[in-house]
């Protein structure tokens, strides 16, 4: 991905990522699973594009002044992304994340310059109400700091970035019929869309949240395992037009696919991915031998040892489920 802010570097290894195909994880009869592996972005995440993204337009309209300081919260990967982004831009960057929050991301943020503040969850997992406290203290060190927030859920900016994801993916699996993408922002799913409409309108997409917290069918946010997605109810990036159906399934759905992405393909993927892909083989039953499903695998599963989730899965292995 080009960049005239940075005129080369380490910006430049944002996207262009690989096309992968999951015949392992085909639906009987149904159609073919691809995704998308950004976890070969920088830091391992989609949510480089969104960062860069972000930053490169506050930039361009002169909202963020050269060595100006960034804040954001984050329950996810944008706090790497961001602090990639800002370390080579040179903004001080001050970040607002949960205890739920896999210890390697906050690491990663930690080792790429930011400052960070940890707020406590009652029982370290996402809860009703998490996203607007970690929202009123990134507000009030955007205050006392005169830094520029990037406010993530509301900042259409990151659109632009996820376009081009849609444009890579058109480019490399022309015949797409589905796409899949769970909601966080919904910044991705939402921008890949507008590509979609813009270059094809024949792609069905479809939109994912976990049972748990049924942001968009119910408008409620609920206690769940999928970092960084589901964490406010009518994600405001969201637009009715663009895209077709929601999928509604329970975590466990996406931790089942988690584990067999890594004991069948190979492939170590987060939750979030789970999810995406479970959703993806849902709809692939249902499309013909000869069409295809696109989904997205969001970041490494690296990021995600020390959260118990391979533990988990290699101790069902071991148990025979």
């Amino acid at each position: 991905m080009s960049n005239d802010i940075n005129d080369g570097g380490t910006l430049d290894g944002i996207g262009d990522t690989p096309m992968v195909e999951l015949p392992s994880l085909r639906p009987e009869g149904g159609a073919s699973i691809y995704v998308k592996w950004e976890g070969a972005n920088p830091t391992g995440s989609l949510k480089d594009r969104m960062a860069l993204a972000m930053i490169e337009q506050a930039r361009r309209r002169t909202t963020l002044a050269p060595g100006e300081p960034v804040v954001e919260f984050t329950g996810g990967s944008t706090g790497s992304s961001l602090a990639f982004v800002c370390t080579v831009l040179g903004h001080p960057l001050h970040l607002v994340t949960a205890d739920c929050v896999a210890e390697e991301k906050i690491a990663s943020m930690r080792a790429l310059g930011a400052q960070i503040e940890v707020i406590e969850t009652p029982d370290g997992t996402t809860y009703d109400g998490l996203s607007d406290d970690l929202r009123a203290e990134a507000e009030t060190l955007q205050s006392e700091r005169g830094a520029y927030f990037t406010d993530q859920f509301n900042n259409s900016d990151q659109l632009i970035g996820y376009e081009t994801l849609g444009r890579e993916i058109l480019h490399q699996q022309p015949e797409i019929d589905d796409f899949v993408m769970v909601v966080g922002t919904g910044g991705c799913a939402m921008g890949t869309a507008r590509s979609f409409r813009n270059y094809d309108t024949s792609v069905t997409v479809t939109v994912v949240e976990p049972a748990e917290s049924p942001v968009i069918s119910a408008e409620t946010t609920g206690s769940h395992r999928v970092q960084g997605t589901a964490m406010v109810s009518s994600p405001p990036l969201l637009e009715r037009d663009l895209y077709d159906r929601v999928c509604t399934l329970p975590t466990a759905d996406g931790i089942e696919c988690v584990q067999r992405l890594a004991n069948e393909d190979g492939l170590l993927v987060g939750t979030s991915t789970g999810m995406n892909v479970a959703a993806a083989r849902r709809i692939a039953a249902n499309r013909r031998p000869d069409e295809t499903v696109v989904t997205i695998a969001c970041d490494t599963g690296l990021k995600y040892l020390s959260d118990r989730l391979y533990d988990e899965l290699n101790g069902s292995v071991s148990n025979g489920s």
